[in-house]
């Protein structure tokens, strides 16, 4: 992703969320509407960005590769997002590629820093990777979870599920998984004060300034709260239809009705 990342607050309770799993190699569940920023927030921790393009690559080494061993040994993190339901086989072969990918990353760097990893590890460098974050967990079926339950019995692999609301309740169905869930973190949306500060800095890409005790403003901030709540994505939507709105209409000031005007060629779900 491009897009400046703004951490929020929920983002760095994700943060202690995956800390904490990774910290007591157990299984944690992270679940909350779409549009909240959960992926974002599970890339973001993986160092994802920076990591998934020099694994899936993967070419001849250069000198500059030393910030990537970097950045994967700092975050030990592989994310993971299946197809829609992942065949047992190919399930097994995608986490294998990246695993294995990544713990030879994280080796180059200890190596680099003058750390010696144990004979063990050179001989299997998936076991250098501590936290597995699967995204989009509805599309996982039962043998899905099941080889992902073995997965983590076998390594000691820390698991971070995300999905939408009430994957809890679903996985109680498999008693063999649920038992080991340590933790289950809700990932909400915006705050007031975030959701402020985040439309301050989306005026200023339309190059106007955001006064809250300005009426208009104020007017144009509770639409954007009543028609978005907070949710990330549907912002994201919203922001380049208000600037095409104002520049159809030759506008200088983002009113109410420029925002029910660009919201009316979205689809927003309830």
């Amino acid at each position: 992703m491009s897009r400046d990342f703004i951490i929020t607050k929920e983002h760095r309770r994700f943060k202690e969320f995956a800390n904490a799993v990774r910290k007591e190699r157990t299984i944690g569940i992270c679940h909350g509407d779409a549009g909240v920023g959960k992926t974002q927030s599970g890339r973001r921790y993986a160092r994802w960005d920076l990591l998934e393009p020099f694994l899936v690559e993967w070419g001849p080494r250069t000198d500059g590769d030393a910030a990537r061993y970097a950045a994967a040994s700092r975050s030990r993190t592989l994310f993971y997002t299946p197809s829609v339901l992942p065949k047992p086989a190919q399930l097994i072969k995608e986490i294998d590629h990246l695993q294995g990918r990544l713990g030879i990353c994280i080796d180059e760097h200890l190596r680099e820093i003058g750390k010696i990893t144990s004979p063990l590890m050179r001989g299997n460098p998936r076991d250098l990777v501590e936290l597995l974050i699967v995204d989009e967990a509805e599309r996982l079926n039962s043998s899905a979870l099941e080889i992902l339950r073995d997965r983590h019995d076998r390594q000691q692999i820390a698991v971070v599920f995300i999905g939408m609301p009430g994957i809890d309740k679903r996985f109680r169905h498999y008693p063999q998984l649920y038992s080991r869930i340590g933790f289950s973190h809700r990932y909400r949306n915006l705050a007031r004060d975030e959701l402020l500060f985040v439309l301050t800095r989306q005026w200023k890409v339309l190059g106007r300034t955001l006064d809250p005790e300005e009426f208009t403003d104020a007017q144009a901030i509770a639409c954007i709260e009543r028609i978005t709540r907070g949710n990330f994505r549907l912002l994201e939507r919203l922001f380049p239809q208000i600037g095409r709105v104002l520049r159809i209409n030759d506008l200088e000031t983002i009113t109410d009705d420029v925002i029910e005007a660009a919201a009316s060629t979205l689809v927003i779900g309830a």
